[in-house]
């Protein structure tokens, strides 16, 4: 009988998971610096909370079942719709705004497994609750830029738009919800030939060419802050996008403020979901080709789809999975230190008692210590302590602990000494 992986999934040896929490370590890091503290939700969640927020034809997505007691549930496809209903369980009475957390876990998604994309993945993303905009999303932006550059990755690229400069052109021209919301999932798409078919073809799916030869001019406009000026050229007839477009001036301002320099103006970017009402960016990494894109965020009203009080929201969600391809392309690979402080080598049988006494004391000393359990003879010993690269060999003779003593060899240098075993752990503290 075989038994194999599930299609869509992966297994983490040694090394790799070393490298990975590493990363984690280093973006917790930089979400902490910034004032954000972590949550967690549950790896499933009830099943109309994604439908609620993406709509039904999500279900063909997920990875979803019924329990014991016939209620629908899923594993979660993504965290920020579980953040939002934890603020609703946990936090909208109680909490002090603004609310700055951060998560990290796996998601899952029922879809074709290829490079870059699987169908179990991690996210680290953050969540900004009630904080004012543009200042919160300007620090958001600052915050995501941040912990990839901690990574090493330096091509990144941060697009930004404004969804209320097109949402404000639907307005004046009094375009149905419905209607909207196709257009912007064609956007989203960033298919351009399906765009322009879509908006200039035979069966336009919006009956208005004003408004279909702004809506083609404005998503081709990616640059730096200079077309700004082409943004209100285009929208001076029109009031109502005009604020929005305010707004992402005083973005530009702030982000500046922030230190963030690396970023792009693209009026194609788009979140396909209705509930983005403001500044919205992606982040893309050119080496990674088909699959480049590796953050997407802005501001949001989830919480207020899902039945709670309206409150200023913008988050992002890294791909995990993507960063560690972007390190793996871009940086040179640093050799990992060994997973050890301390190597312990028992010499002969009658020795192991006591090096098992030792390995333990090292253990509750705080030092990385593993022991011989095998019996191995010394050469072996030494071999396997240079193959797993340990600075520290601490051989125990029976000649040694007569006199209470341990021989302490530097597998670097090569240097060796005779130590006081309850001198020991002061000696390689200093060492």
């Amino acid at each position: 009988m075989e038994f194999n992986r599930p299609r869509g999934t992966r297994d983490f040896l040694f090394e790799e998971m070393r490298e990975r929490n590493q990363a984690e370590s280093t973006l917790r890091r930089v979400f902490e610096s910034y004032g954000y503290q972590e949550i967690q939700t549950p790896l499933f969640e009830e099943l109309k909370l994604f439908t609620t927020k993406s709509g039904d034809e999500i279900v063909n997505q997920l990875y979803n079942f019924k329990d014991k007691s016939d209620r629908e549930l899923t594993l979660r496809p993504e965290i920020t719709a579980p953040v939002a209903r934890l603020y609703l369980n946990e936090l909208e009475k109680t909490a002090t705004k603004p609310i700055k957390l951060f998560y990290y876990g796996s998601c899952f998604r029922y879809e074709r497994p290829q490079k870059g994309r699987f169908r179990q993945f991690w996210q680290f993303g953050c969540e900004l609750i009630g904080a004012k905009t543009p200042q919160g999303e300007a620090e958001v932006i600052a915050l995501c830029t941040d912990a990839i550059n901690s990574l090493g990755i330096t091509t990144a690229d941060v697009n930004i738009n404004h969804l209320g400069i097109i949402r404000g052109l639907f307005k004046h021209f009094d375009i149905s919800v419905e209607t909207q919301s196709e257009i912007m999932v064609i956007i989203d798409k960033g298919d351009k030939d399906l765009l322009i078919e879509s908006l200039s073809g035979d069966e336009p799916v919006i009956d208005n060419d004003e408004l279909n030869q702004i809506l083609l001019k404005l998503i081709d406009l990616v640059g730096d802050k200079s077309i700004i000026s082409e943004v209100e050229d285009l929208i001076a007839p029109y009031e109502e996008p005009k604020q929005a477009l305010e707004e992402l001036k005083e973005l530009i301002e702030l982000l500046e403020s922030f230190q963030v320099e690396n970023y792009t103006l693209n009026l194609g970017v788009a979140r396909g979901l209705d509930y983005y009402t403001g500044v919205v960016f992606e982040i893309y990494v050119p080496e990674l080709g088909a699959q480049k894109q590796i953050c997407g965020g802005g501001s949001y009203s989830l919480v207020k789809l899902f039945g709670g009080q309206e409150v200023e929201s913008t988050g992002f969600a890294l791909g995990f999975d993507r960063l560690m391809n972007a390190v793996e392309e871009l940086t040179d690979k640093e050799e990992l230190p060994s997973h050890l402080d301390v190597y312990v080598a028992p010499i002969s049988k009658d020795v192991k008692p006591k090096a098992f006494e030792i390995t333990q004391m090292l253990r509750k000393e705080g030092f990385k210590t593993d022991v011989d359990l095998n019996g191995k003879k010394f050469k072996k010993l030494m071999n396997y302590a240079d193959k797993i690269k340990v600075e520290k060999l601490v051989i125990i003779g029976a000649n040694d602990l007569e006199e209470g003593k341990v021989t302490v060899k530097n597998m670097i240098s090569g240097d060796q000494s005779q130590v006081d075993i309850d001198k020991l752990v002061d000696y390689l503290k200093e060492e």
